[in-house]
């Protein structure tokens, strides 16, 4: 199932921590990423279909210097086959002791018309890549060569990326804080739906900001807020 520009534009306009309510109300309860964080925050949600790259331990007979002239590498291949507006997703096994990738490969992608990046590993050249106009998320800076440890092993397959399972085609969501996973099938209805709770909570902080108490206000117990929120939302066109 792909995602339409409709579903994409919703998604921009909500929260993680709201988009991961929306997936528990669904049963799913572990679909952001762990220890992986904003490199720079860009002032605007990352929304993507996620293209992945694995990694598994690199063994010293296979990861040598002479694999960065291999032009069939699968980092150097990942950064040229995925498509324009989807998320590159690497599981780098939560190991950020060497990079991922560097802000050469990053500003590759961003050329080619990448919507973001993300590992649970590190980058290189973080300071960088936190410059380019590109949203990228990682565990912490990280300068020896994926080489060192990791070795790219398979392109766009299932993988584990923050102690999540990402499958091809998801539908990934970064802000200010983290990542969240949804799964394709269920794209549409959760933006819906989160659009929903976020025009709700933003009723919310207006009125807690006026002194209202949140009893009976958040979560909306007493139904007089609702009335209330209907007018609200009238008044400001939500």
């Amino acid at each position: 199932m792909s995602l339409t520009d409709a579903t994409r534009e919703k998604l921009r306009g909500v929260s993680v921590a709201t988009l991961a309510t929306a997936l528990y109300k669904r049963g799913l309860r572990n679909q952001v990423l762990q220890d992986v964080h904003p490199v720079a925050v860009k002032g605007r949600n990352m929304v993507g279909p996620a293209f992945t790259l694995r990694y598994i331990p690199a063994r010293e007979d296979r990861n040598t210097l002479e694999e960065f002239r291999n032009p069939e590498h699968p980092q150097r291949q990942a950064i040229e086959q995925c498509p324009a507006g989807h998320v590159m997703v690497m599981d780098s096994r939560k190991d950020p002791r060497a990079a991922s990738s560097g802000d050469i490969l990053i500003t590759r992608l961003m050329v080619r018309g990448g919507e973001g990046v993300v590992t649970d590993g590190g980058f290189r050249d973080a300071g960088t890549i936190a410059k380019l106009d590109i949203p990228a998320y990682h565990n912490r800076p990280s300068s020896p060569t994926n080489l060192t440890l990791h070795e790219a092993i398979e392109i766009n397959g299932p993988i584990g990326c923050g102690d999540v399972a990402v499958f091809p085609g998801d539908v990934i969501v970064g802000d200010y804080e983290s990542v969240i996973v949804i799964p394709a099938e269920m794209a549409d209805e959760v933006a819906d739906e989160a659009v929903e709770m976020t025009a709700y909570e933003n009723f919310v902080v207006d009125r807690v900001k006026a002194g209202a108490t949140i009893i009976g206000l958040y979560p909306p117990t007493d139904e007089s807020n609702l009335a209330r929120f209907e007018t609200w939302r009238k008044e400001n066109n939500r």
